[in-house]
């Protein structure tokens, strides 16, 4: 593709991975915690070993489409190839929602941290500030995102030493106990696929790649395989110290597994590396929207307006500017809980299609073993139906309502 809507490809392989971790070690493994250990108690590691799986899954099917179709637009471009123009779109619909949705949570997190007062307030600063930096080219965004994912992998790190070495860990408290049910577990390994989605942003970031063949099935798995291992990590630190029922009733748990610890100085590097974090996080999600975004103008399934491409920048920066301004206005008005809550209702339905896109691949378009979808595909379907139910009926309100735009738009043109 080539014209004023066409990208440059200008990341490589450590590009992507940074910009995949950025999105994942963001405030996810900050916040996601405590309400998966509400669900599943000394059974929150097995809920994040099932959503380790199906992101696994999720990831394995994503390279592969990824570097059979190397355009903006992640899943909602492999629907539409693969399962035809609905699916695509329904796909693209769910996505842009979904991750506006954890735009609003990424930025109200960082609030929640720096200024908890005026949380709505810096969150709305925050928007504005990172969706500056994307205006000014993707590079810029992978630099400021590797730097981002430095910080916070040095401070967890550190936590995670302090613990075993200054907590007194509890190597009883991993594991399992009586108060495991398996709604419980789906449930926490809904709530903590949250932490995982983030690599859809090197699938989504597919045209500005670098030899995407090979570079896009590289990066998403050493992605998810860095921030699997800080996460499982993590999750025995916290659990190990403060135990299922301290670490469920935690408002902050990383803060107090850090106060914990015995090293006083790790409770602010904590609270500063979560909002270091969620702006990571913020960052390479408006990078990810922006372009489904443009992808979906392009086919004129939102304004066509948002389909141009910045001549000097190289960035789609009207439809940044646009899901910039919807990120602002719901950070001013939205709560953490219901957002993340309709995020990941979202999200899963956007990795069910790319499941199903990927078992329509042949052998010589390298599709993945036929376990591995199948596998996903049901694995996205239950742990959206066991997220809390209100998640559920606004997350499927709103799925609906855009399938019924589609199909209103799609009459008059049947007439013609």
């Amino acid at each position: 593709m080539s014209g004023p809507s066409a990208l440059s490809r200008r990341l490589g392989v450590t590009d992507a991975v940074v910009i995949g971790l950025g999105a994942m070690v963001g405030a996810g493994i900050f916040a996601s915690l405590a309400p998966a250990a509400r669900s599943a108690g000394s059974g929150l590691l097995l809920g994040l070993a099932v959503a380790a799986v199906v992101a696994y899954c999720n990831a394995t099917s994503s390279a592969r489409l990824a570097a059979r179709y190397p355009a903006s637009g992640g899943t909602y471009v492999y629907g539409r190839e693969r399962l035809g123009p609905f699916w695509g779109y329904l796909a693209g619909w769910s996505f842009v929602v979904g991750k506006t949705a954890s735009c609003a949570a990424m930025a109200l997190t960082v609030g929640a941290y720096v200024w908890p007062a005026h949380a709505h307030a810096v969150a709305v600063g925050a928007v504005v500030l990172l969706t500056a930096v994307n205006y000014g080219g993707v590079q810029k965004s992978a630099w400021l995102t590797r730097v981002i994912v430095a910080v916070v992998l040095a401070v967890l790190a550190a936590l995670v030493v302090a613990a075993f070495a200054g907590g007194a860990p509890g190597w009883e408290r991993l594991e399992f106990g009586a108060d495991i049910t398996v709604t419980g577990v789906l449930q926490a390994g809904g709530l903590l696929f949250f932490a995982f989605a983030g690599y859809a942003r090197i699938a989504t970031l597919g045209e500005e790649v670098r030899d995407p063949a090979r570079t896009i099935p590289r990066a998403i798995p050493l992605a998810l395989g860095i921030a699997l291992v800080v996460y499982a990590a993590v999750a025995a630190a916290a659990l190990s110290v403060l135990g299922p029922q301290r670490l469920a009733g935690s408002a902050a748990p990383l803060s107090d597994l850090a106060g914990a610890t015995g090293f006083g100085a790790l409770s602010p590097a904590v609270r500063g590396a979560a909002a270091v974090a969620a702006l990571g996080a913020l960052l390479a999600l408006i990078l990810g929207v922006s372009r489904t975004t443009l992808a979906m103008a392009r086919d004129r399934h939102l304004p066509s307006v948002l389909a141009v491409v910045h001549p000097r920048f190289q960035v789609p920066h009207r439809a940044e500017l646009a899901v910039g301004v919807v990120v602002a206005v719901a950070a001013a008005v939205a709560d953490l809980r219901s957002a993340i809550g309709f995020s990941s209702f979202g999200v899963l339905l956007y990795y069910a299609v790319a499941n199903a896109s990927a078992w329509t691949l042949t052998r010589a378009e390298n599709r993945p073993p036929r376990v591995v979808p199948v596998v996903g595909l049901l694995g996205c379907l239950v742990l959206a139906f066991t997220l809390p139910g209100l998640s559920v009926l606004v997350g499927a309100a709103v799925v609906a309502f855009g399938a019924v735009l589609y199909v209103v738009r799609r009459r008059p043109a049947a007439r013609l």
